[in-house]
């Protein structure tokens, strides 16, 4: 058998992962955390896993890929329990490989399993590796075949730690939870109850949901949608929130400005979510509403590059009064796949993904809108297509800022080096807009400012993360992390980005 990697393709940002729990000692607890799992896909495909807790063990069950890959239904009839948390995978931390993959598992000293899982990413990540390490917890830095060291590893190794001499999950969680710095929001079981902590400044999304008999947490209200809870709230900033026989408690361990990032908004979760009280889909078509008086063109037809750059799409063409058309069909059954290309197959790896309509594109004068742009390879390929394909003009509309800086809170954007918005010689924003339109081919380009984000987001400008467009990093960078020390001298003046 003929085995392909496509690579080289993926110039979008790379998601952070997504956790889903649920409490319910009268459903099938694995199948629903596996739906929810589906549902959550869009935010992790390197790896999936569910812990199940029926009141005596935990049992974990986790690989690298899809969900679909990872799971079947002789698997899932094998997880019995009340209690299930589960995890789909980008790596932003740690290698992909299978001890990386999440629910992680740890035994404490007086015996209590524990299953956690997380998305996000922690800025105190070293001092935290220093301390487990200290401990013997986890391996020393570069020691191979010796377990994960993970962030999730680490926290998951200090929590078990903490549960002796008389102290429970919830004791363990109150000490180690308010030590933790960064973006994260924590699944955690005991495997008889379901604890969730959303970091103080509520960076990545965490909402609750109630069943018939029982109640599910889940990192966006689409995976609450596909198993049939429905929504009570979010949980809040700095909140620790359980959920036992007797209802689901909360306390909250730490106060501080938040900070949810407005990526979220643009791009990473689904649509048909509600994000701290926003619909994501609302909030994309006011972001298309807002570019179309950015730089308005003349044009037959406003086509998105799908799907991410839809809503954004429907709103630039109400707002212009210009016909919105599909001109790109993409694949639907190609996701990350792990085939190794020849150079001929890598020059047609975008088809693989998208394909133009030609009927609908050819002599057509194209508004095409795209989400975001990071290296602008994919842009590049994309318009090169179109003006095979016979479009007239190609004029590139990006419902987002330019990308001028890295992500440390759960994003994997590239260096500051990589992006291609940091490659013009120009620094104001028009130029760099010119020195992007060059670079990938466009007759036009615009971005959407970073103001009209922030009211389309209906959250105030202070209580948003933009860091990824300003270089303003509201929790701080991580120590020891070489693109946060380039960033730190960029700020500085001492070097070029």
């Amino acid at each position: 058998m003929v085995s392909v990697t496509v690579v080289g393709v993926e110039d979008q940002p790379r998601e952070e992962c997504g956790v889903f729990g649920v409490w319910a000692p009268e459903e099938d607890v694995s199948k629903l955390t596996y739906f929810g799992l589906f549902a959550l896909q869009h935010r992790g495909q390197e790896g999936a896993g569910i812990a199940v807790g029926d009141q005596e063990n935990i049992v974990v069950f986790k690989d690298t890929g899809l969900v679909s890959q990872v799971f079947d239904e002789s698997v899932l009839n094998a997880l019995h329990g009340e209690v299930a948390i589960g995890h789909t995978r980008y790596s932003t931390a740690g290698g992909n490989s299978w001890e990386n993959v999440q629910p992680m598992f740890r035994t404490s000293p007086n015996g209590t399993d524990v299953a956690l899982a997380h998305n996000g990413n922690l800025i105190n990540y070293a001092e935290l590796q220093a301390e487990a390490i200290e401990k013997k917890l986890v391996p020393a830095s570069g020691v191979e075949g010796q377990g994960s060291s993970s962030d999730t590893a680490v926290v998951s190794a200090l929590l078990a730690d903490l549960i002796r001499d008389g102290k429970t999950l919830l004791d363990a969680c109150r000490e180690l939870l308010p030590r933790v710095k960064g973006a994260y929001c924590f699944m955690i079981t005991d495997g008889h109850t379901l604890y969730a902590a959303r970091d103080p400044h509520g960076v990545r999304p965490l909402s609750l949901g109630r069943l018939d008999g029982g109640w599910v947490i889940a990192s966006e209200t689409c995976a609450l949608d596909i198993v049939g809870a429905s929504f009570v709230r979010d949980i809040e900033p700095g909140e620790l929130v359980w959920v036992d026989e007797s209802g689901v408690h909360s306390e909250r361990f730490a106060e501080t400005p938040r900070a949810h990032c407005v990526f979220e908004y643009v791009y990473v979760a689904r649509p048909d979510s509600i994000i701290d009280g926003q619909s994501v889909n609302s909030a994309r078509i006011d972001i298309g509403r807002r570019l179309a008086k950015v730089l308005p063109v003349d044009a037959d037809l406003v086509m998105p590059v799908p799907e991410s750059g839809t809503p954004a799409a429907i709103g630039y063409a109400e707002e212009s009064g210009i016909p919105f058309k599909q001109g790109l069909m993409k694949n639907a059954y190609v996701g990350r796949t792990f085939i190794q290309p020849s150079d001929t197959l890598r020059q047609l790896g975008l088809r693989l993904k998208l394909n133009p309509v030609r009927e609908v594109i050819e002599g057509k004068r194209l508004v095409v809108v795209d989400d975001s742009i990071v290296r602008g390879n994919t842009q590049r390929k994309l318009i090169r297509m179109l003006r095979e394909a016979g479009a007239g003009e190609v004029h590139v509309r990006i419902a987002s800022p330019p990308v001028k800086w890295p992500c440390f809170y759960g994003i994997d954007f590239a260096s500051p080096g990589e992006l291609i918005a940091n490659h013009g010689r120009g620094g104001s924003d028009e130029e760099i807009s010119e020195s992007i339109r060059t670079m990938i081919g466009a007759d036009s380009l615009a971005f959407v400012p970073i103001d009209d984000i922030v009211e389309a987001s209906s959250h105030p400008h202070e209580s948003l993360c933009a860091a990824c467009f300003t270089g303003s990093y509201p929790l701080g960078l991580p120590e020891g992390n070489p693109n946060a020390e380039l960033v730190r001298r960029i700020q500085k003046g001492e070097t070029a980005s």
